[in-house]
């Protein structure tokens, strides 16, 4: 089962495969504003794992440039298995 952990408590949270991480990380104080990948106020840094995570979608390329990996869009990445450590 993917692990979502929070670098900042290392509080840790089982999600099921190819889960949408949004609202474990807004309950664990990310915050949020538009939901749809184009304001960036949800932006998180990956530590560890960002292999784990689906694909940048078109709006975080738009928004973030394309080939970064180490920032997402917590409102648009979903996590495919493993573990993946963010700081926000």
């Amino acid at each position: 089962m993917p692990k979502l952990v929070f670098g900042h408590s290392d509080e840790e949270v089982d999600l099921p495969d190819e889960a949408p991480i949004a609202e474990a990380c807004e309950e664990a104080g990310v915050p949020f504003a538009c939901t749809e990948g184009v304001c960036g106020t949800c932006v998180i840094e990956v530590v560890e794992g960002k292999e784990n995570l689906t694909p940048p979608t078109p709006e975080e390329e738009d928004f973030l440039g394309e080939g970064t990996l180490d920032e997402r869009l917590a409102c648009q990445c979903k996590i495919r298995c493993g573990k993946v450590k963010i700081k926000f």
